[in-house]
Order: C-alpha cells, then structure tokens, then sequence
C-alpha cells in the first residue's frame, strides 16, 4: 500500500453521522481515521447503538460523542421522531464540540438530508465549510420503500436540493451518485469528488473456515448487511425454497448475518416457510465473527431488489465478498455489475427462482468459484480498496479549504 505524504493539516473536521454508530459504520470510520492520520483534529457525532454506548470517549485520537435515538424506524411516523429528535442532539453535541475542540469544517453523511440545517447554522452564524458525504439516493430509497411519490417525497428532493446548495464540497461513493450532485444538485462538477467505500485490505483478514456455520451440510452460502424491505431478504428466501423444494438440494446451509429494521419479520417468514434448519440468523456480530462466517462460505449472496436507489447505490458487502475472494450471486444493477464484474453472476431482475437456480449453478463449479473468487479479490486490492480512496478524500478537503483561504 502506498503511503501518502502530506504536510500536518491545522484545520478541525466535525463530522456528523445519524444512520450508524463509529467505530461500525466503515465508511465513516475509515474517513475518520484517514483525516486523523493526514494531521487534521477529529470529532464524530453518531448515535448510540447496541455494542456501543458510550456517550463520549476518544478512540486513536478521535472524539467520539454519541447520542440517543429512537429503535430503527419503520414507517413515516416513525422517521417524524426520529429525525427532529436527532437534529436536536446533533446541534446540541456541536456546541460541546465547539467548546471543547473546535471545528473549521462539518462533514455530514447523509441520510438523512436533514443534517445541513446544523451545517448551515455554523456557515452563517460561524464561517465554517460544509462538505456533504453523499451515502444514499434519499428520494429514491423512499420511493422504493412505499412506492409512490407523495408531499414526504417532494420533501425529501427539496431537502436533497437544499443539501447541496449549502455544501462547499461534496463527496460521492460512485459515479451515479456524483451525476446526482452535479444534475440535480446543480453542484459544479469540480466540487464533486468520487470517494468509494472500499474497505481497508489491512481490516479484512480470511481466517480458518468454521464448520459449526455449515450445520452439517457440505456447502454454505453467505450473507452480510442490513435487514430491511429494499434487500430483498424475501426474496432470498423465496430462493431457497426453491433449492429445497424443486431443485431438492438439502446440502446448502445459509447464513444471514445482520439486523435490520425487517428482521424479527424476515425471521418470522422463515418460519412459516419451514426454512429455519436452513439458514441461521446470528443477527449483529462482531468482525471476528463476521469474517469467520464469511471464510466459511463457498459464495455469498446480494438480494437487493431491483430498484433506482440499489441501482445507483454501491453496496458495501459486495466490496467485503471481494476482499475474501468469495465470487456471489446477485441481480443485475448498474453500480453492483461495476464493482463485482466478473466475480458475480447476475440474475434477472427480482426473480427468486433463477437467484436460486444461480446459487446452485455457481455452488456445482468450483473451478469456477476459484476464479471468480480470485478475479474480485484482485480487483478490490487493485482499484477498489480503501487505500485507493485516500487520494481522492484529501483532494476534496484541499478544495474545501483552499476555498476558505
């Protein structure tokens, strides 16, 4: 890995995240870590989360502060609260870190598109940049969810629109995101810098493979993320129904690691289906975990739906199947063909049956495994992983500040 040789930074970074708490939101931590080491003083606000409460503590030099909030939100009722409640901590936690470190600079991940608000107070009342981290298509993962475009989605594109006015610089993690900030969001394209997710190589370490997650099964299918409605956990199970039911395999295991706002109800479904001896929920798990399950499979899988938002989004577990060289299945998305390439194999859109009958496809051809598995972890350490990004982030912070003088 090459090493990036900068002068120390005398500017402060307070960056704001409402989605996932650091030192788990990846992304967040590893922005963190990058600017910390390229001398820039550090804070986060996040919210607390199961595994971690703390409400303030430093962590390699980095001021964490962490908030209450609301259990993951389900429906729009619920986003009312939640998000005001979470407007109101972030301002108030900003006034701590004012007093206690100061900050030249808020960096604010999205979503929601609501944190600006905060970063616009301090430009007008203070003088400080605002650099907007663009993680999710807010309009469209809203549309995805319920499916019509209503006032709450006017909202949200007004919200979007107001976002990027605010910001100096933005930060995209894929090119369809960055055309985003540049269409709609009327930013100049020298003020939008493409800033992937790939996670640290140094981070993502294969270990022996475990066969306590095989469940007494010869093959073991693997997956990682969040549990919600746009993943198409439905879907994947549909999928394995038709393993077990049609194709009558009963020697592929799946695990499911994660939690998410549809869990207890992608459980429940599994039940009802009368799949539960075939796929295990370990739910949230640390990364030793993690990358134990993940050594374990022999493929790992991405359900999302096929839908704008998972089109233009990069999902950051295909980035960690790559890493293992572990080759996947997945539906065909525009963002999700561009990271994988040739380490995926792609089923029509949404349908389980052909998902299913690819799991089985891939699991049948070892040979083919191997390849694919080995084509993805080289292009992940080639062009994809964290160390590749680390440019492009100091880049966007040289034009944040040189801006400033």
């Amino acid at each position: 890995m090459s090493e990036i040789n900068i002068s120390p930074s005398p500017y402060r970074v307070l960056i704001i995240v409402e989605n996932l708490p650091v030192p788990f939101d990846r992304r967040v931590w590893s922005i963190a870590t990058t600017l910390r080491r390229a001398g820039y003083i550090v804070s986060v606000i996040c919210p607390k989360a199961r595994g971690y409460q703390t409400p303030e503590e430093t962590i390699d030099g980095i001021h964490v502060y962490r908030h209450p909030l609301p259990v993951e939100a389900r429906g729009i009722a619920a986003y009312l609260i939640e998000y005001p409640l979470a407007l109101f901590w972030e301002f108030a936690l900003s006034l701590k870190v004012a007093w206690r470190h100061g900050f030249d600079a808020i960096h604010a991940c999205n979503p929601p598109d609501l944190i600006f608000l905060v970063a616009l107070f301090y430009k007008v009342f203070g003088r400080k940049r605002f650099l907007f981290d663009h993680h999710d298509v807010n309009p469209e993962l809203y549309e995805a969810k319920f499916g019509r475009r209503d006032f709450f989605w006017r909202c949200l594109r007004l919200a979007e629109r107001l976002t990027f006015r605010t910001a100096d610089v933005s930060i995209a993690t894929n090119e369809s995101y960055r055309q985003v900030a540049i269409g709609r969001g009327r930013m100049p394209p020298d003020k939008v810098f493409v800033v992937r997710s790939g996670p640290a190589i140094e981070r993502v370490k294969a270990v022996p493979a475990a066969p306590k997650w095989r469940n007494g099964r010869r093959y073991m299918v693997g997956y990682v993320g969040v549990i919600g409605q746009s993943e198409g956990l439905d879907l994947l199970l549909e999928s394995i129904d038709h393993i077990a039911r049609r194709r009558k395999r009963d020697d592929i295991q799946f695990v499911v690691v994660g939690r998410g706002p549809d869990f207890e109800t992608i459980v429940g479904l599994a039940g009802k289906m009368g799949l539960m001896d075939r796929v295990t929920f370990p739910g949230r798990v640390d990364d030793a975990t993690l990358f134990e399950v993940l050594s374990t499979a022999d493929i790992c899988v991405n359900p999302d739906r096929v839908t704008k938002m998972n089109d233009m989004s990069t999902m950051n577990k295909i980035m960690e199947y790559m890493a293992l060289g572990k080759p996947m299945v997945q539906f065909d998305v525009t963002e999700g063909r561009y990271s994988a390439q040739d380490a995926s194999l792609y089923a029509a859109a949404n349908d389980p049956v052909d998902f299913g009958d690819k799991i089985i496809e891939l699991i049948d051809d070892p040979d083919r495994r191997a390849c694919m598995g080995e084509s993805g972890k080289c292009r992940l350490q080639d062009v994809l992983a964290w160390h590749h990004q680390v440019p492009h982030l100091l880049q966007a912070y040289d034009a944040l500040f040189r801006a400033a003088g």
